[in-house]
């Protein structure tokens, strides 16, 4: 697992040295007192056309951006712990003269104005405030296989989301409304990771650097690898009130092995993938295999469901009973509650050794260019 993205805050008990030519004053009126200072937003511009954002705000200080990407020409493989990232952003806050963030040592209750000018209790720490972190995976499904893959897992619900699969079959999204835009606590998807390069990071070094360039010909080198390996990038963001809920927020103040657990339960996400040929029989067996149904009448009964699913046929079952078949086929990786889509639906097998080889653990080779954290730690 690496972290793909991070925004963190904290506010200081002190002022800020200035790091923009240019002010926004909060002024009373009457007494001609400056009551809030604020600095508009800034990107460091890193090599290779990479940028972090910073944002001086009074006491407060905001960074947003992807600390893997900083100066690197992929990332494919980047940091995994928070410390690591928080170590480039500190440097980068260094540059400018401001101080960086720090773990808090204690959480005290006070009032915050929000956006409706009232005061409400709110929690405080002392150190830094994780306000969105995107966890990612490298999945590796074998030579040729991510678009099968992509179609099949499009079919399963994480939770109360829904799959989206994007209309070139390359992209996969989990939302509560299944239209492909993220909710407000936590956004997953899954995408062909060669295609993206292709798509963005290529056609960008070509242009900049020529196509007879050094930094072209590793990129190249890094996509052939996830062609070859059949790369899916699995990727979920936890946003502000998610982190809040599960008590992620304060740096110094969690396990970052809850970042893992919860990383483990979206890359399940094809457990119940259990299908290879959507035919009666098949469905059927599948049904007594797994201990879903315990002989062949109930096994069939549940199985015809499928099929009236399949040809958009209604059921005509109590709704009872409707939910009693469907919870039996979403065992085995049929969801029949969602509206059946044949143009995208096609359910795969996923064992480690089948049609799909799936493996959560994809091997760095050791041409990769890896950040300088990890160069130390290897």
């Amino acid at each position: 697992m690496f972290i793909d993205w991070l925004t963190i805050s904290q506010e200081h008990p002190h002022d800020l040295p200035a790091v923009c030519d240019v002010f926004m004053l909060t002024i009373d009126a009457n007494t001609n007192e400056v009551l809030s200072t604020r600095q508009p937003r800034f990107k460091h511009e890193a090599s290779f056309s990479t940028s972090v954002t910073i944002h001086v705000q009074g006491r407060k200080i905001r960074v947003e951006g992807n600390p893997s990407r900083i100066g690197r020409l992929d990332n494919l493989f980047g940091f995994s712990t928070v410390d690591q990232c928080v170590s480039v952003y500190n440097s980068l806050l260094a540059e400018y003269g401001l101080p960086g963030f720090t773990k808090g040592s204690q959480i005290t209750q006070r009032q915050v104005q929000g956006l409706t000018g009232k005061f409400n209790e709110a929690l405080v720490s002392d150190g830094a405030k994780i306000e969105r972190i995107d966890l990612t995976t490298n999945v590796s499904v074998g030579e040729g296989n991510p678009l099968a893959y992509l179609r099949g897992v499009s079919s399963q619900r994480i939770g109360h989301s829904i799959g989206f699969l994007y209309p070139n079959g390359r992209t996969v999204t989990w939302t509560p409304k299944g239209n492909g835009k993220g909710g407000r606590l936590q956004y997953r998807k899954a995408y062909d990771k060669a295609f993206e390069m292709d798509t963005n990071l290529l056609p960008k070094l070509k242009r900049r650097y020529g196509e007879t360039s050094s930094e072209f010909q590793y990129a190249q080198r890094v996509r052939n690898y996830c062609a070859e390996h059949g790369v899916v990038r699995m990727e979920q963001e936890l946003k502000s009130e998610f982190l809040q809920r599960e008590n992620l927020s304060y740096w110094g103040f969690f396990d970052e092995r809850r970042f893992a657990e919860l990383h483990d339960e979206f890359l399940k996400v094809d457990d119940r993938l259990k299908v290879t040929a959507m035919d009666l029989m098949s469905i059927a067996d599948k049904l007594i295999e797994e201990g879903v149904c315990k002989g062949r009448v109930s096994a069939n009964a549940t199985a015809s469901h499928a099929m009236l699913w399949m040809s958009g046929h209604p059921h005509n079952v109590s709704e009872r009973s409707f939910e009693t078949h469907a919870a039996r086929l979403n065992r085995i990786g049929i969801n029949i509650r969602n509206a059946c889509d044949t143009t995208r639906f096609a359910p795969v097998f996923v064992r480690q050794a089948r049609e799909i080889t799936k493996s959560n653990v994809l091997p760095i080779p050791s041409w990769y260019q890896r950040p300088n954290h990890l160069q130390v730690a290897a």
